[in-house]
């Protein structure tokens, strides 16, 4: 059985120097220890994972995505999973809200706070992000 592809954006933004990337907490008592991940979902048929990644940062947390570049992709190691992920700058005065049911929570966090709360397979995520824009 072929793994399921999600698809999701990692934006960023600076202030001043430090960085921060949007993420998003799963809603639901059996996520509320669950770690923080990417805006991300599976592709509707058809929908190309640059446009799953869109549709779905915009539905989590009502924020558009600009000009988004490739990060790559990443199998999850305990699931049968595969996450393909883009990153782009947030667009200046972007306000995240919990725009779906399937967030609690959605916020800008310092690259360091991200890397303690990101699910651990998407740490790549964060590493290719710093290597590609500092």
């Amino acid at each position: 059985m072929p793994r399921p592809v999600s698809a999701g954006a990692l934006l960023h933004r600076r202030r001043g120097a430090t960085l921060e990337v949007l993420l998003v907490h799963a809603s639901g008592a059996y996520n509320r220890k669950a770690p923080w991940g990417i805006p991300k979902g599976l592709p509707d048929a058809g929908e190309s994972h640059e446009d799953a990644a869109r549709r779905e940062t915009f539905e989590e947390t009502g924020v558009v995505a600009g000009a988004l570049s490739p990060l790559g992709s990443i199998d999850y190691s305990k699931s049968r999973k595969t996450v393909v992920a883009f990153e782009g700058p947030a667009p200046e005065g972007a306000a995240p809200r919990c725009a779906s049911w399937e967030v609690d929570r959605a916020e800008f966090v310092t690259l360091e706070r991200a890397r303690e709360l990101i699910h651990p397979d998407q740490l790549p995520f964060l590493d290719r992000l710093v290597a590609r824009i500092q």
